[in-house]
């Protein structure tokens, strides 16, 4: 099991509670919940953030999207209201 420490941290009475009904719902503990949480929290924060610097480098470079790609992509995805 990985080395775990202790993290202090307030919660409004409401986010508490829904923390107790779904730890009780799901069988596990609070600090199981919470973990969790935070662990999907930051892997898609940390997701996005990489997404958006590969972005931003690829701005950078100067590879973007022509008008027509980006009119051939809106066309294939919207349909349009009759």
């Amino acid at each position: 099991m990985a080395e775990s420490s202790v993290l202090t941290l307030r919660l409004d009475a409401k986010l508490k509670r829904q923390l107790e009904r779904l730890s009780k719902a799901m069988d596990r503990s609070r600090s199981f919940v919470a973990a969790e949480a935070i662990r999907e929290y930051l892997a898609l924060n940390e997701w996005q953030i990489e997404e958006i610097k590969k972005g931003v480098a690829e701005a950078d470079r100067g590879e973007f999207a022509s008008g027509k790609d980006v009119e051939r992509t809106l066309n294939k995805w919207t349909r349009r209201a009759d």
